[in-house]
């Protein structure tokens, strides 16, 4: 099926705004970009909130078509699940992730709050059904699942622009640091469900050894 110029316009704007900034390029310049005129792309759009409007659009719909898969009961399956999705959509969608003036933009800002307030939400109940099962430990420190919750979206959403603040070019993955804060509050059953799950060798390599020689850190 031929794609249609507002589709052609949308997978050209994305990549764009990715690069160059969603506020440094004006509809003149995508214009010239894309090889027609100001005319013409104005007519598919009027502005470039109006092609904002669209690209969330599209980015919402992808959301929600995989969430839906997973959220027939809540378990770490499906926190899992979550946090790779986050990862997927922030990788084709970057600039909305990058630029805290398109997070702030009336056109995203809510429908995030929406959308996090739904994921925190998920997350304790993925916990709080672990709990039930007897999988994780009962809530030794008020608070402590309650912020377990809270970090694993925080991680998840904010995991693309950690990644280009440090360089990181590595493979290390979001959902392995998750599984290490929350591990420490499994039973020994939950740690079997999740090695019978994932697997011994993905269970063992987590992330690096904590290995530090605390004798070079003696003054005196």
């Amino acid at each position: 099926m031929k794609k249609s110029t507002k589709n052609k316009i949308i997978e050209f704007a994305i990549p764009l705004f990715t690069k160059v900034g969603y506020g440094t390029i004006s509809m003149q310049e995508m214009a010239q970009q894309l090889g027609m005129s100001r005319g013409n792309l104005t007519y598919h759009f009027k502005d470039k909130d109006a092609l904002l409007a669209l690209i969330a659009q599209q980015m919402w719909a992808k959301i929600e078509q995989e969430r839906i898969k997973s959220r027939t009961f809540p378990s770490f399956e499906n926190i899992h699940n979550e946090i790779q999705l986050y990862y997927k959509i922030q990788k084709e969608y970057a600039f909305i992730f990058l630029d805290p003036h398109v997070l702030r933009h009336p056109l995203i800002r809510e429908q995030f709050r929406k959308m996090t307030k739904q994921t925190i939400a998920d997350n304790k109940a993925g916990i709080a059904f672990s709990m039930k099962l007897g999988n994780m430990k009962p809530e030794q420190v008020p608070g402590t699942y309650h912020n377990l919750a809270f970090i694993t979206w925080m991680l998840s959403f904010f995991w693309l622009a950690q990644r280009i603040i440090r360089d990181d070019q590595s493979d290390e993955r979001v959902e392995k640091l998750v599984w290490t804060m929350l591990i420490p509050h499994f039973t020994e059953k939950g740690i079997q469900a999740f090695k019978n799950f994932f697997g011994e060798e993905y269970y063992n390599d987590l992330g690096e050894p904590f290995e530090i020689d605390i004798s070079a850190l003696i003054a005196f």
